[in-house]
């Protein structure tokens, strides 16, 4: 029973070492004698017990790998702690085993001096505003020198970048000071609009008094017009009504007396109000004379 034992055990162990069973997600490398065979693919594999084995298993999965925060100086002396992401994928399980000794920590290395050499070629504020193009160069570079290692690098991804205290303090005075730049050029516009519509309003102003100043004057002067040819049109009329009254009868004596009635009036009136006389006072009893005058006149013209 002991040899029937021995002997199963014996067998199942063969067999253990006869069959070989790759994952999905992987690849084994199988040296023959300690020589390189072959690479196995995701199945069910027989191998020779004693002379080959599994040397080597690498996940042929999408990795990611982080980049630890080293410190960079950037294109304008400025000190920065950047990290990020790798993320890197076995593509030939033969390189990945004997192309280098541990192509994750290679990588991660690769990709830390890659990304100060990358930095170091941008200003401060570019490693900020370029992050795209500095992931895509940092991959192309490590994409490049990988390649013997069976590796492909997808993509790498910048977590954080974090100036110096030094730094941030004086961003922050920048920062401040741009702000107050844009509001004061904010004010300055507006005063500037201000004083534009300011003045663009007294101009109109200052046309409105024009035009109603010019209006004003045209207008008076049509009232002034229209009242001269209305008293033209009357002293035309008037004249015309006294020459028609002198050409009746009697119509020349009649003007002759209105005129020596207005001259008596006038007198009296300048004699009255003036404190020095001019002419004899008598002058001024001259109407009673010419009316006594005239009766008498009408009466011997009556007895004729």
């Amino acid at each position: 029973m002991l040899l029937l034992t021995i002997a199963f055990l014996f067998i199942l162990f063969i067999l253990y070492k006869l069959m070989l069973i790759v994952q999905m997600r992987e690849v084994a490398v199988i040296e023959r004698l300690g020589k390189f065979r072959t690479v196995l693919e995701p199945g069910f594999h027989f191998l020779i017990p004693f002379v080959d084995r599994v040397a080597y298993r690498h996940d042929t999965r999408e990795q990611v790998l982080d980049v630890p925060a080293q410190s960079c100086i950037s294109k304008d002396n400025t000190q920065l702690e950047v990290d990020g992401l790798v993320y890197l994928k076995v593509m030939d399980g033969k390189l990945a085993s004997y192309g280098i000794e541990d192509y994750r920590l290679a990588a991660v290395n690769l990709a830390q001096t890659t990304m100060r050499s990358e930095i170091g070629k941008l200003t401060l504020s570019e490693t900020f505003s370029e992050r795209d193009r500095l992931n895509e160069s940092i991959v192309r570079e490590i994409d490049k020198a990988s390649e013997p290692w069976g590796i492909k690098v997808l993509r790498y991804e910048i977590k954080n970048i974090t100036p110096s205290r030094h730094v941030i303090h004086t961003l922050e005075k920048q920062m401040e000071a741009e702000r107050r730049k844009r509001a004061e050029i904010t004010l300055a516009n507006a005063e500037k609009a201000a004083m534009i519509n300011l003045s663009e309003g007294e101009r109109q102003e200052a046309i409105n008094l024009s035009e109603g100043e010019k209006q004003k004057r045209i207008n008076e002067a049509k009232g002034t017009a229209a009242e001269i040819a209305i008293i033209a049109r009357a002293k035309a009329e008037g004249m015309g009504m006294v020459s028609s009254a002198l050409a009746v009868q009697g119509g020349t004596k009649a003007m002759n007396m209105q005129l020596k009635e207005q001259f008596i009036k006038q007198i009296g009136e300048v004699m009255k109000n003036a404190e020095v006389s001019v002419v004899p006072a008598e002058l001024a009893k001259m109407e009673g004379f010419f009316e006594g005058m005239d009766k008498v006149s009408h009466a011997l013209t009556g007895k004729v």
